[in-house]
């Protein structure tokens, strides 16, 4: 059976094909053809298999690019997006440049200042207190530093240098107030000089308030690897930049609610060069720097539902001779500026010289804060925006008459007059105030005899409507 299979289905049978060739050809080329052919067929395949994996791998790329531009374009988003809330958020951001008189900044070509000016206000300011009194104060930067973030004079923040060896915390600085009112507002320092947050706000100190920055980017002096100091100065306007870039992206990404941008490299040029070209070429720069800033300020008001209030000013002028000095009481030491962007402007800021001491006031009310009374009491500042009552107290002490005299702002109201013996705040406690009138703020004059309040020393304070102002005065 196994036999008669064989001969039926032969492993090598022959074709009976004629067209065969005798010696068996046909079936090798057939079998070659056929090996050729499946070849083909496994290249093709693969080929088409090759493609589709290029295909699919191109598709996969495409998605992922379009999934990371789409991220991306979200975060964009997200930074400059409108706010969810629906409530409209204030915030505040002051610029001081170092050193830059008057006369010098109206003169330089700023065209980002401008821009600002030309939507808000610039108007001349002062430092230095007034003139020959118990307020007047050195016209030195740390000095002018500190009395915009008190509101008051050295005679309270007892700053008379820039060794700040004993500033007297009591005195709140606007950070201070802001996170002892709303411990969640975020509060950013941006700054060549690490003493302007570790002594003059005093970050950390339990005579301080213990208050902490959300945002800091300072102390670029200590950094000699990134900063290498040169005789000219240049690494302060490297740091400058990089503080200007640290604001920028922190403005863009955080929006802090009160922010302090302090630029130095203006003052550097002043004492090298005095009233110079290289001291309006820092200027230019600086206005570039401010660019950038207005830029970041108004990627937020438009895009975001806040509203941003900027000031921009210096911490003292400059000599009369040579532009390089600075620190006496010459009026163009003691004549600064202010540029702000917002319009709304009050009499007070129209009407008289501003001071540096009103810039604080100004931003706690823009912001809605209100200052606790035991401070209020001791600002020598007045607000620049909002109504004002009254402002220029003046004090005259006759044996035991005491006159008292004001201008008159706005006519609501009457005006409460408070009087002290004592300076229980400078150390820390509260001064015991008796009212010794209530008079038609119209009047603008007032005198009383304070024979039963035997003292060397007077503490008086004029309570309006709208604000209040104190003097003191000594026997």
């Amino acid at each position: 059976m196994s036999q008669s299979n064989y001969q039926l289905f032969p492993i090598n049978s022959q074709s009976t094909d004629p067209l065969d060739d005798a010696d068996g050809n046909v079936d090798d080329c057939t079998t070659t053809n056929n090996r050729k052919k499946n070849i083909l067929r496994w290249i093709i395949l693969a080929v088409i298999l090759i493609l589709v994996i290029i295909v699919i791998i191109i598709i996969i790329v495409v998605v992922v690019n379009k999934k990371k531009s789409k991220e991306k374009a979200t975060i964009l988003i997200y930074n400059c997006s409108e706010n969810s809330t629906g409530i409209s958020t204030r915030k505040v951001l002051f610029i001081i440049a170092d050193g830059i008189p008057a006369d010098v900044l109206e003169r330089a070509p700023i065209p980002n200042m401008k821009k600002i000016q030309e939507i808000g206000k610039y108007k001349r300011a002062y430092v230095g207190g007034d003139l020959g009194t118990y307020t007047q104060t050195a016209t030195i930067s740390a000095p002018g530093y500190i009395n915009l973030l008190t509101g008051t004079w050295g005679n309270k923040h007892n700053v008379y240098d820039n060794k700040i060896s004993d500033p007297n915390y009591n005195y709140k600085n606007i950070f201070r107030l802001i996170k002892e009112q709303q411990i969640n507002e975020t509060i950013g320092i941006f700054s060549t000089w690490l003493d302007n947050r570790v002594k003059l706000i005093g970050e950390g100190l339990p005579q301080a308030g213990n208050i902490t920055f959300d945002f800091k980017f300072d102390g670029y002096e200590l950094d000699l690897k990134n900063f290498p100091h040169d005789s000219q100065s240049l690494y302060i306007n490297h740091i400058d930049q990089h503080v200007i870039n640290e604001t920028v992206k922190c403005i863009t990404n955080n929006g802090p609610d009160a922010s302090w941008v302090y630029l130095q490299y203006t003052d550097d040029m002043g004492h090298a060069y005095g009233d110079s070209p290289q001291m309006l070429d820092a200027i230019n720069i600086l206005d570039q720097q401010i660019g950038q800033i207005y830029e970041a300020i108004q990627c937020r008001i438009d895009q975001h539902k806040e509203e941003w209030l900027l000031v921009i000013t210096t911490d003292h002028g400059r000599d009369i001779h040579t532009g390089q000095n600075h620190g006496g009481q010459s009026e163009r030491e003691r004549t600064t500026w202010i540029i702000m962007n917002h319009n709304e402007t009050n009499n007070y800021f129209e009407n008289f010289q501003p001071s540096i001491v009103d810039i604080m006031p100004t931003m706690m009310r823009f912001l809605n804060m209100k200052i606790p009374l035991e401070s209020e009491r001791e600002i020598d500042g007045i607000p620049l925006i909002g109504p004002v009552s009254l402002v220029k107290p003046d004090l005259n002490l006759n044996g035991n008459n005491l006159t008292i005299k004001w201008k008159t702002l706005n006519k609501t109201g009457n005006v409460k007059i408070w009087l002290s013996t004592t300076n229980l705040f400078k150390v820390g406690s509260i001064d015991n105030y008796t009212l010794i009138g209530n008079v038609s703020i119209e009047n603008e004059i007032a005198t009383f005899n304070i024979e039963k309040y035997d003292s060397k020393f007077y503490k008086i304070i004029l309570d309006g409507e709208y604000n209040m102002v104190n003097k003191w005065i000594f026997r």
